[in-house]
């Protein structure tokens, strides 16, 4: 059982950086991979970037690599998106998930934190 809680989410202005940060409950935290996940009004939900429970190994979606950095901290049972250059197209709830060790699935979700973009 996983909890998990987004913040770190506000108004920015195109080019500007936001950190989001997820904290998760659990002892087994360092096992799980984790990832982030956005969804803009109307649309579907889709994957932004994920790392695995030791951080050897990140995945970006092509719409935000080369601008987006995940990390994690497992000491403080956190995982980290910092977003630089942004661009309204980035408007949407961001989504924190991990998947634990032998699920082929996303199993839990945080609340999703707001991000907007203004040009």
């Amino acid at each position: 059982q996983v909890q998990l809680v987004e913040s770190g989410g506000g108004l920015v202005q195109a080019g500007g950086s936001l950190r989001l940060a997820c904290a998760a409950s659990g002892r087994t935290f360092s096992t799980n991979t984790m990832g982030w996940f956005r969804q803009a009004p109307g649309k579907e939900r889709i994957f932004v970037a994920s790392i695995t429970g030791d951080g050897g190994k990140t995945l970006y979606a092509d719409s935000v690599k080369g601008r987006c950095a995940i990390s994690r901290d497992n000491a403080k049972n956190t995982v980290y998106l910092q977003m630089n250059s942004l661009k309204p197209e980035d408007t949407a709830v961001y989504y924190c998930a991990a998947r634990p060790r032998l699920s082929y699935q996303w199993n839990y979700w945080g609340q999703g934190t707001q991000v907007t973009v203004s040009s």
